[in-house]
Parts: C-alpha cells; sequence; structure tokens
C-alpha cells in the first residue's frame, strides 16, 4: 500500500507542476506586468521612438511572442534589458502577457517616408532579384502566422535596425536555432534601400 501511495505522488507532482504553469494569472498581477512592458513600448503597444526604437507589440502573434521571450531568456537573443525582463516570467505570466499583446489594435505611429512605400510594397508582395516575397511567410496583410511575426505597423526604424544587424542579435547560439534562422539569408540579402523600402510600407499597415 505504501509503495502504491509513493507511486501515485511522484506521476501526480509532473501533472502539478505543469498545472501550476498554466495556472491563470490574477488580473492585477497581469496588469501591473502589462503596464511594466508598456512603460517602454507605448501606452498601447503601439511602439516608441526613443535613442533605440522599441517594437511595437500590439496585435503581435502570441507564439511569436512567447518564443521571443524565451530566446532571451536562453541568451539565443541578446539584449541585456530583455534577459532581465523575461528571466522573471512564469510561463503563465508569458502566455498572458501574449495574449493581452496581441488583443490591442491602435493605430500605427506612421513617420516613414511615404516616397518609399509604392517600392517596399512590391518588394514585400512579390519579392525583388534574390530576396523572396515577405508576403510568403508573413501573410499578405504582415499580420504574421504563429511564429512568423506580424509586422503591419512596425516601427520603420527597429525594422531597418533589425534587418541591418541581424547577425548581431540574432541566433547567438546555433545548437538551438528556431524560425529566425529563416531570415539570416534573407536579410543579407537585401539592400539597404530595399530594407528602407519595405520598413516604410510596413510602417504604415493597419
Amino acid at each position: 500500500m505504501l509503495a502504491a501511495v509513493i507511486l501515485a505522488t511522484c506521476l501526480a507532482t509532473p501533472a502539478r507542476a505543469e498545472d501550476a504553469g498554466k495556472a491563470a494569472v490574477p488580473p492585477h498581477e497581469l496588469q501591473a506586468k502589462a503596464a511594466y512592458c508598456k512603460s517602454c513600448h507605448g501606452p498601447s503597444g503601439q511602439g516608441f521612438h526613443g535613442f533605440y526604437p522599441i517594437p511595437r507589440l500590439a496585435g503581435q502573434q502570441p507564439e511569436y511572442i512567447k518564443n521571443q521571450l524565451h530566446a532571451f531568456d536562453e541568451r539565443r537573443r541578446t539584449n541585456n534589458i530583455m534577459l532581465n525582463v523575461s528571466h522573471v516570467l512564469s510561463p503563465a505570466m508569458v502566455a498572458a502577457l501574449a495574449a493581452h499583446f496581441q488583443s490591442l489594435d491602435p493605430k500605427p505611429i506612421g513617420g516613414a517616408p511615404k516616397e518609399l512605400v509604392a517600392e517596399g510594397k512590391k518588394i514585400y508582395q512579390d519579392g525583388e532579384g534574390d530576396v523572396p516575397a515577405c508576403a510568403s511567410c508573413h501573410g499578405p496583410e504582415a499580420k504574421g502566422d504563429g511564429e512568423f511575426p506580424r509586422l503591419a505597423g512596425q516601427l520603420q526604424d527597429y525594422v531597418f535596425n533589425k534587418l541591418t544587424h541581424w547577425s548581431q542579435e540574432r541566433g547567438q547560439d546555433p545548437s538551438k536555432p528556431d524560425t529566425s534562422a529563416i531570415m539570416q539569408p534573407i536579410a543579407h540579402s537585401l539592400t539597404e534601400k530595399q530594407i528602407k523600402a519595405v520598413a516604410a510600407y510596413l510602417n504604415y499597415l493597419e
């Protein structure tokens, strides 16, 4: 009988731990953590033009947010601020924050050169030279899908910085690749002119 009780307890422990990880986050805790995130990412998660551009999270794919928070925590993506933020988040809080930011839908900040939008749209929709159509992964409206992020409404300087310096931040642990590895050869193939055009087009998409 004692052995049966011990076995049942051992088998139940992982299940309880998994349930605890999926437990609902109290609303006041989610509100406090979301407010902390918005102190950098903007009051509606729309992004912020600071010394370093801080990305829009509003409307973002939850799976992408979860993956990137894990990448920061595991040092597969380099950002000291986000390392400290991601390191203290429980799985339940990560899921709750991802769902919260996906639910937000503020207007894009805009501000990109409008004369580049038409060229950027063509590259995004059809590709150009060795650069494949962005829409093939990110969707025709740039809303993203699962692990592929939403790009619609993203700050143009953030997009420019990420694509221009891709290898300096992403894929820092080759033994743990993720979907961002798909972008590495594409980012390296894009010219500065192409990046600016695509970033301008995405900047105005709702």
